[in-house]
């Protein structure tokens, strides 16, 4: 799937979330990140650290890639 902005990227980690039948709470606990963080990735905030949601993508399986355009 194309990730052209920040709401895909945080629909597809949320989507992935519940597959894993993960709450926000257990990553929390298991990534050491907040619920609040969690909760802002998913809807898609703008200012959610690249570093963090990177982590949080990897713990729910969800691959990130890189590719020119064209």
């Amino acid at each position: 799937m194309k990730i052209n902005h920040e709401k895909a990227l945080g629909q597809e980690i949320r989507k992935r979330r519940k597959a894993l039948n993960y709450t926000q709470v257990y990553l929390s606990e298991m990534t050491g990140l907040s619920v609040t963080f969690i909760s802002d990735v998913e809807r898609g905030k703008a200012t959610a650290e690249i570093e963090k949601t990177i982590h949080l993508a990897d713990f729910c399986g969800v691959d990130l890639y890189i590719e020119e355009q064209g």
